[in-house]
């Protein structure tokens, strides 16, 4: 039994199916696992429930939000279906199908038994079974057919590049040391080996690592490294963000101009994939004929803003949020709509990403500025409502509270707020993000007092702690309370799928966090771009209900 799962709840499900379940079962749940293997698709995360539905035909009876990576999923699985074959005892004249060996498929393909591992790291499916009482790995003749069909062109280069002979091995390393006497690259030895000798560049530098890590003392290439770590990556990503050149870095690294900026690209491109573009989808956004609109300055206000006064008893630094202007209901609008736009179009720039032949680099400096100019209109909305925060938090303030403490968490579910406020309901701002604030206060507030009872030290302490002087401190949760009354009442417009991403993205269950989109995507087995539309079409269903049975409440996500 393998040992290397990647994923424990994988682990876990081998440990229950080849303890418990009967070889008839084992074989079905194999089939089925390997059946799945030919359906998971690249980059993309799947819900543990689901897999353990497709293999097993049962749900757990407890609901994880368990989810594993695509290349792990494929790791595990291949480890899996080896482990069930294994623990079935199957004897090969009972497969019902033709089973190949190792030795077997590298005659057939007339490769070497090494190229074979490399497929079964690459997707080819085996199994472990009974040859002779001697168990053995195997291949099914369906797996063979299913791997061949989507990796033709490995297989052709597989069958054109034969093991080498040792006569070739010796003429390869004798002709790769005189060009490198010659002032020859890794790189251009690689390139001219393969069109002189008939060989794949694959081939070529394959067989001069091996001989360099054989003959340490006669190496071709002393100096050359192994396959570089994540770490190495990250490195050299690192250090060319602060200024290195890449001529420093294959200096460094002891890489070629090519391989140094392939792997720039490649970390870069992670970096893109993990900025935060989740935005407010409005259709408006696909009519680019308006982005000059959308786009343009800020509208200036009807009448000039009046002075206002500043509270008593504030230090300069909060009182200093009091000379930043408030935002018009215009320039609110304006502002919200030209952040989301700005994450909209770098969203899909980077979808176009993966189907991008050249200019990635272009795409991806283009994906950055937007982001940074959607970052710099979000600190604006946030600037101009800071004081919002400190006018809540008096009001919530009680004697033994940390006021800049309160100030700090306030900050943090305004800025929240100012990510998932959905402008185009014409709602202000200011509202909801009250209505952010004082739900994350009443949810933390309470918690602190726990804590403070818990330590309390003095009689005078304890008989402070009992004081509160906050006005009506169970008056939002009373008002979130009958909100979600209301909208429990319109929710039965939704289809069952709708109703759980609603639930879902907007923490209506009990004891329950809002998720993301992601988060629900993973839950449900679909991409996050999917649970968009399906919520977004939710919301216009649940709107049309609150204004037919009048009823104001918020949807906003």
């Amino acid at each position: 039994m393998h040992e290397d799962y990647r994923d424990v709840k994988i682990k876990e499900l081998r440990d229950q199916l080849t303890r418990f379940a009967p070889k008839a079962k084992k074989l079905e749940q194999a089939n089925l696992a390997e059946k799945l293997y030919g359906e998971i698709e690249a980059d993309r995360s799947y819900a543990f429930d689901y897999l353990c539905f497709r293999i097993t035909n049962y749900r757990p009876e407890k609901a994880t939000r368990h989810s594993i990576a695509e290349a792990d999923l494929k790791h595990d699985l291949r480890l899996l279906i080896e482990d069930l074959s294994d623990s079935a005892d199957v004897e090969v004249n009972e497969a019902g199908e033709p089973v190949h060996t190792v030795d077997e498929l590298s005659k057939m393909f007339r490769v070497s038994t090494k190229t074979i591992s490399r497929w079964r790291d690459a997707g080819l499916v085996s199994r472990r079974m009974l040859f002779g009482g001697r168990k053995r790995v195997g291949f099914l003749h369906s797996s063979v057919e299913r791997f061949v069909a989507a990796n033709r062109d490995k297989i052709r280069r597989g069958e054109r590049f034969s093991q080498l002979t040792e006569d070739e091995k010796s003429e390869m390393i004798e002709r790769a040391r005189q060009m490198v006497e010659a002032g020859s690259t890794l790189s251009e030895v690689t390139r001219q080996l393969a069109n002189q000798m008939g060989r794949s560049p694959e081939t070529i530098r394959y067989t001069l690592k091996n001989f360099d890590a054989d003959h340490q003392t006669v190496a071709i290439f002393p100096s050359h490294r192994g396959v570089l770590t994540e770490d190495d990556k990250r490195a050299i990503f690192k250090l060319h963000t602060h200024g290195a050149s890449v001529p420093q870095l294959c200096k460094r690294f002891n890489r070629t101009r090519t391989s140094i900026g392939r792997i720039l690209l490649d970390m870069r491109l992670e970096q893109i994939g993990e900025l935060p573009l989740d935005h407010i989808y409005n259709e408006d956004f696909d009519d680019v004929s308006r982005e000059a609109e959308y786009l343009g300055p800020l509208p200036e206000p009807a009448t000039a803003p009046r002075k206002v006064r500043v509270p008593a008893g504030l230090p300069s630094y909060l009182a200093a949020l009091y000379d930043v202007a408030l935002l018009t209901r215009e320039q609110e609008y304006h502002l919200f709509r030209q952040m989301n736009y700005y994450k909209h179009k770098a969203s899909r720039l980077r979808d176009s990403l993966e189907t991008a032949e050249a200019n990635k680099t272009a795409i991806m400096d283009e994906i950055d500025d937007l982001y940074e100019a959607a970052v710099l209109v979000k600190n604006k909305i946030v600037q101009s409502n800071l004081r919002l925060v400190v006018s809540i938090a008096k009001r919530h303030v009680a004697s033994t509270d940390d006021f800049f403490g309160l100030v700090s968490d306030g900050n943090m579910s305004l800025i929240r707020a100012a990510e998932k406020f959905d402008y185009s309901r014409g709602n202000k701002f200011s509202t909801y993000a009250s209505w952010a604030i004082m739900k994350n206060f009443a949810r933390t507030i309470p918690s602190e007092y726990k804590h403070r009872d818990r330590f309390r030290t003095t009689t005078e302490e304890l008989f402070v702690s009992r004081q509160d002087e906050r006005m009506d401190p169970y008056a939002e949760e009373t008002v979130q309370k009958t909100r979600q009354r209301e909208l429990s009442k319109i929710l039965n417009r939704l289809d069952e799928r709708e109703q759980k991403i609603i639930t879902a993205r907007f923490g209506l269950g009990r004891g329950s966090e809002p998720l993301t989109l992601k988060q629900v995507g993973e839950e449900m087995g679909v991409t996050k771009e999917r649970i968009r539309q399906l919520e977004a079409r939710a919301l216009s269903k649940l709107r049309e209900a609150a204004d037919e049975a009048k009823i104001d409440i918020e949807l906003g996500a």
